[in-house]
């Protein structure tokens, strides 16, 4: 599928949180993400599926990045495994290192104003979309050429 017809794969908010997920995946260290179910139904979207490619994009939007999701899961917040979490690739050695830095995006305002809901919280029950994914091809943002990555 051309570059331009894949949908896009947006990691974060647009600033430094993005650009260090987006450094990581290019670096092959990020694999898996997270992202509340609550997400997807608020904007009717539907779940992404094993095998879906999509382009990664930078914070000036701009795709820098093919990946494809290998793995997507539906789980409670309280059963997100340590694998997945060290995979998220963001340094984390633990899943409640990891859950603290998630609960922390997850309450700003940024994303309360998203969901709708100046007062969300997650808790053990929350539903959350674990995906993992492999790095496809790197993407000139100049050019929008294509270099696969060896695998």
């Amino acid at each position: 599928m051309p570059l331009d017809d894949l949908p896009r794969a947006q990691f974060a908010f647009p600033g430094p949180l993005r650009d260090r997920l987006v450094a990581a995946i290019l670096a092959g260290v990020k694999t898996s993400t997270t992202a509340l179910l609550l997400g997807y139904e608020r904007e009717g979207e539907p779940l992404p599926r094993a095998g879906q490619r999509s382009a990664v994009v930078d914070s000036a939007e701009r795709p820098v990045a093919v990946i494809e999701l290998t793995d997507v899961r539906v789980v409670r917040l309280a059963d997100v495994e340590l694998r997945h979490a060290l995979d998220e690739g963001e340094g984390d050695e633990s899943v409640a290192q990891w859950r603290a830095g998630h609960e922390e995006f997850w309450h700003s305002p940024q994303v309360r104003a998203e969901l709708g809901d100046p007062n969300f919280t997650v808790d053990d029950d929350t539903l959350v979309v674990t995906q993992r994914f492999r790095l496809v091809s790197l993407v000139d943002p100049a050019s929008g050429a294509e270099t696969p990555v060896d695998l």
